[in-house]
């Protein structure tokens, strides 16, 4: 007895082919027809009985009106920042009755593949991803199998895919240019890895204002890759400052995290905060303004970015939006006796 040949399950891609449109108005047609004009609707839809379409479970539930998820995975939740994102992405799905699946990649790309695929076996509607690496090439395939993905704190290198982020390199100036406005000609960064996005903005800010003051970033900037952006690095890349032979009089952090333990290891040594070392940091969490020094920082909108990566994904479309803040210098004691 031989054998039937088993046809191929039809998918929305197949559909979006069929009807040539994009995988998201396939999408929205499944799930919002409100926002989809009828004769591209009815296009379609066609190409949905033709090719005897199913859509997943997932789908039938968020037609139904029953359950809805949404995926984000940041660097480490651990960290106030992404903890105020996430907060943000909450309060915006919240409105339109998604649930969201939370995870940290702790920077490791693998595991950062393994939540992704985690997340589509469960039928997420869409995700939101801080990228762990500059490569996202596996992000760019998701929408074709329908999930919708929106770059968190990253500007999308392609113009696939929407993004929202903060100016980084703009940071990066603030800070330095502050630094130097305090009469400071050599200046140490507690940096992440370049392959990080966000740090190799906040570098190319950091020496942009080097380089407009009139100063050599070789002789003026001594930085400092951390292996871990938390306080522990922070705390270990101060005490390489320290000892350095042309020690620097100020400090930028590439976060918060970094700052907190480079004010815990300059307080262990002995080293008077803003007189002998001024720290400055980045993200201005809510425990910036209230440590012993309360700690200068670079303001992110952390609620926002991560409110306004939730709009766009609910929104879908077939038209990248890609959302660009501006970040904002908090002056605190520091980095100056006058603050």
């Amino acid at each position: 007895m031989s054998t039937p040949v088993q046809r191929r399950r039809a998918s929305i891609s197949d559909v979006a082919k069929l009807a040539e449109v994009s995988v998201g108005t396939v999408s929205n047609v499944l799930n919002r027809p409100d926002r989809v004009s009828p004769h591209t609707r009815d296009r379609v839809l066609g190409a949905i009985d033709e090719l005897a379409f199913i859509p997943n479970g997932s789908a039938r539930q968020l037609r139904a009106g029953t359950i809805t998820t949404a995926g984000a995975i940041v660097l480490d939740i651990a960290n106030p920042f992404f903890t105020d994102v996430a907060r943000g992405i909450e309060d915006r799905l919240d409105q339109d009755s998604y649930t969201v699946m939370l995870a940290s990649s702790d920077e490791d790309p693998a595991r950062e593949a393994r939540y992704l695929r985690l997340f589509e076996e469960h039928g997420v509607q869409g995700v939101m991803v801080v990228p762990a690496t500059r490569d996202i090439d596996h992000l760019l395939a998701l929408p074709g199998r329908g999930i919708g993905v929106v770059l968190l704190d990253r500007t999308s290198p392609v113009p696939e895919l929407s993004s929202v982020a903060v100016d980084d390199v703009a940071g990066g100036r603030l800070a330095a240019q502050h630094l130097l406005d305090q009469g400071h000609v050599r200046i140490a960064f507690l940096n992440g890895p370049h392959d990080i996005r966000q740090a190799a903005d906040r570098h190319e800010g950091v020496v942009s204002a080097i380089v407009a003051a009139g100063l050599d970033p070789d002789e003026a900037l001594l930085e400092i890759t951390l292996p871990a952006l938390n306080a522990d690095g922070g705390e270990r890349g101060i005490l390489q400052v320290l000892g350095a032979r042309d020690r620097p009089t100020a400090t930028f952090c590439v976060n918060d995290l970094t700052a907190l333990g480079a004010m815990r290891g300059l307080r262990r040594e002995q080293v008077p905060v803003p007189t002998e070392m001024a720290v400055v940091g980045y993200d201005d969490v809510t425990f910036a303004a209230e440590l012993a020094t309360p700690l200068t920082s670079v303001r992110q909108p952390t609620h926002r970015l991560g409110y306004r990566a939730a709009d766009i994904l609910l929104a879908g479309g077939d038209t990248a939006t890609n959302v660009v803040f501006q970040p904002e210098l908090v002056v605190r004691a520091s980095s100056t006796s006058r603050a």
